[in-house]
């Protein structure tokens, strides 16, 4: 292998440009592709233009016509509202089945700046926080959708209600129940999406690569929006009933044949708990109520299905099988208790813990996972990034957990407890004295977008510089093995209180891993120690590690490759087993219970069709569950076998590091007493860097986050022909 030039990125590719190769069929790739948008865009025109006359008679016309038939009109509604997502999510499987588990698209590098819509951000200080341009398209269909479809809707209420001969007393209430019910339709149109951006490992997430902690902020949206219209539908049907004298009599209302209103009442009670206690106030002041009251979404959904029956409740039921599908999934995966390889109480506050993990687990640098300690909990659990590169280590990934709250104060503790020695130095767990955890996850970005950018800027807030450990971890193990990296300036802005927190920077041993990484790659780090004014008496201090007691990779507990961000084979055919699954037991259900003995009843067709979709799950999902199970122990066994040999290597060393040296840190400049002055340093940067494309990526609290999203839209709109174009990237789970 020739000598890499500073002045080129690395490659695998050609001339053409850079791209993380993977061969596949490119052609099929594009089909499947363009299908797949078809499907969507004439879906979603469909639900905007629904509230239109035409089309509602359009459809009622197909859904009468298999009136009589196997599913009846809950599958014709199933299908109209839900078939396009199902199908888009089998679609999207063969799609990433044939592109590759690890693929980085072939794509021409551009010789010019350009911007981007998912990287361009346009309101920053909102209700809605850092907004881009993709984002801000994506609020405005949906608030388009909800006043069109009302505005018609209302006008379709009073033209029927001007056909009877009523009275305005009459006509105020059945305007007011119309409305409501109107209200209620377009709530059940957003529950459709409500519960798919927390699919954490949902395929749909993975084919547009949207990770799961931006689209929390979709479900919180989209949470808001439903409940505001679920509310609506409850408060004016409660007027009506109120001004007609009869609304207790109608609350406590239980119908077999129509509307059950006392269900319906129920999930409206759940709904509003779970939303108040999500309200930021509420929220930040005691989380463990917001995480508690939350589990409410199993009688919400429940006593909704109870409340509209089987057919009503189909229109929101494609989005929670997917739920239900993924939710299951992380049961399974969290049952198990990982092995604590290491456990280290920093100086800084920070304890890093080192999980063991499957080998053939996939990662990468941005990735998250969520942990659960039983000794502290049974039911909290916690996102932290990872701040390891899957290319430090085949069997570990490692976590920074700052020690913040009442649980990292408990972990701490733990570690503490399991320890002779000062909790002030580094602490390493006996073999004796082992600490269990259970592990979701990792979730993250499809692809390592970090890695196609040339030119990065990564600003950190205090434990927020975890993950750009990580990535400059990856950046350098990619460099000194001449693996495909696009990045070849990088500059790293931390900000932090006190200057012990600096040691966090000793987990990534720059020289070590890559000798001369600078005749390769253009590294700066400017850290900011903004509570101290004068470097303390420990500054340049080395806090030296021990070295924990090394389990072989067969004797450890790894964590469980049963996540939907895995192996992308099994977990489509879980997917799609799951749901043929589902057709079989409704199907079944039918022609053996329901029609022979003429169940009518609403609420009771909406419990079975709930039961249908658990059982659906349990059943053909669990026997795929345990076949991917019994696969991944025989993988691991043929792997651990071809790995004994390495049985004493160091848990970081799993690459053939050593280190039975320490070396001083690469600390870069830093500056006491100061607050980084971002229009300065961006400003410089446009100064040296150029016309490029700049990679942003922020991992810090909501102020710095809008901060810099402020700084590259300031810069993007005032850029001059030869500044380059920044592209923010938020990289924090923000609820």
């Amino acid at each position: 292998m020739g000598e890499v030039s500073f002045r080129e990125p690395l490659l695998l590719s050609e001339e053409d440009g850079c791209s993380y190769v993977k061969k596949t069929s490119w052609f099929i790739s594009s089909v499947l592709k363009v299908a797949m948008w078809v499907i969507f865009i004439v879906w979603a025109a469909f639900i905007f233009l629904s509230p239109l006359e035409y089309v509602n008679d359009l459809s009622g016309i197909v859904i009468r016509a298999t009136e009589g038939t196997l599913f009846g009109i809950t599958g014709s509604i199933f299908l109209i509202y839900g078939g396009p997502i199902i199908l888009i999510a089998f679609l999207g499987i063969i799609h990433l089945i044939i592109t590759g588990e690890e693929e980085i698209y072939k794509k021409k590098t551009s010789l010019r700046p350009s911007f981007r819509l998912w990287t361009f951000p346009v309101i920053i200080d909102g209700p809605f926080g850092v907004v881009s341009a993709a984002e801000l398209i994506g609020i405005v269909l949906f608030s388009a959708y909800v006043v069109w479809a009302v505005s018609v809707y209302t006008v379709r209420n009073y033209n029927s209600l001007s056909l009877y001969q009523l009275t305005s007393k009459e006509m105020s209430f059945k305007m007011l129940e119309l409305t409501g019910l109107r209200f209620g339709f377009i709530g059940l149109i957003c529950l459709a999406f409500l519960f798919l951006p927390i699919s954490r490992g949902s395929v749909l997430l993975r084919l547009i690569d949207i990770p799961f902690e931006h689209a929390t902020r979709y479900h919180v949206w989209l949470g808001h929006l439903t409940m505001s219209l679920f509310t609506l539908h409850g408060l004016f049907y409660v007027i009506a009933w109120a001004m007609e004298g009869n609304l207790l009599h109608e609350l406590l209302e239980w119908k077999s044949i129509g509307i059950a209103n006392l269900a319906g009442v129920i999930s409206l009670l759940a709904g509003l708990l779970m939303w108040i206690t999500s309200l930021p106030p509420v929220r930040r002041i005691n989380f463990e109520l917001f995480f508690y009251t939350h589990q409410l979404y199993v009688i919400f959904v429940v006593f909704l299905a109870l409340h509209v029956g089987d057919f009503i409740f189909s229109i929101a039921a494609a989005g929670i099988f997917l739920f239900m599908l993924d939710r299951f999934l992380r049961i399974c995966q969290s049952r198990r208790t990982v092995d604590v390889i290491s456990a280290k109480c920093l100086p800084c506050g920070t304890v890093e813990l080192v999980l063991s993990k499957p080998g053939n687990m996939r990662y990468n640098a941005l990735s998250w996972i969520f942990v659960q300690v039983r000794e502290l909990s049974w039911l909290q659990w916690h996102p932290f990034s990872v701040s390891s590169s899957p290319l430090d280590g085949k069997y570990h990934l490692s976590v920074l957990i700052k020690v913040l709250g009442g649980w990292t104060e408990k972990l701490r503790g733990l570690i503490s407890d399991a320890s002779e020695e000062d909790p002030e130095k580094v602490l390493l767990l006996q073999p004796h004295l082992k600490i269990k955890a259970s592990v979701e996850g990792p979730y993250g970005h499809e692809s390592p977008y970090h890695l196609t950018y040339k030119n990065l800027i990564l600003v950190a807030g205090g434990i927020g510089i975890s993950p750009f450990l990580a990535i400059l971890s990856d950046i350098l193990h990619r460099i000194r093995d001449s693996k495909p990296c696009m990045p070849r300036n990088i500059l790293i802005v931390w900000a932090v209180k006190r200057s012990n927190e600096l040691s966090l920077l000793q987990t990534v041993p720059v020289e070590e891993i890559c000798p001369r990484f600078s005749d390769k790659l253009n590294l700066e780090i400017e850290t900011y120690v903004t509570r101290e004014s004068e470097p303390s008496l420990e500054e340049g201090q080395v806090h030296k590690s021990v070295n924990s007691s090394v389990y072989p990779a067969s004797k450890r507990c790894g964590m469980s490759v049963l996540v939907g961000t895995g192996n992308v084979t099994w977990s489509g055919i879980y997917v799609m087993v799951s749901t043929i699954g589902l057709i079989i037991s409704v199907g079944l259900l039918n022609i053996f219970y329901i029609n022979p003995h003429n169940i009518t009843y609403w609420w009771y067709k909406g419990l079975l069709l709930i039961a249908c979709m658990a059982a659906s799950i349990l059943v053909f999902g669990g026997v795929i569950i345990g076949l991917w199970n019994l696969w991944e122990r025989k993988t691991l066994a043929r792997e651990e076998s071809q790995d004994d040999k390495n049985l004493g290597i160091n848990y970081r060393n799993e690459n053939g590091m050593h280190k039975d040296s320490f070396q001083e840190p690469f600390y870069g400049v830093v500056r006491y007493g100061q607050r980084p002055d971002f229009k300065e340093i961006f400003g410089s940067v446009s100064e040296r860097w150029g016309n490029v494309d700049i990679g942003v990526i922020v991992c810090g609290p909501p102020t710095l986050q809008t901060s810099i999203a402020k700084e590259c839209r300031t810069q993007n709109f005032g850029r001059k022909p030869n500044h380059p174009i920044f592209h923010f990237n938020s990289h924090s789970f923000d609820l």
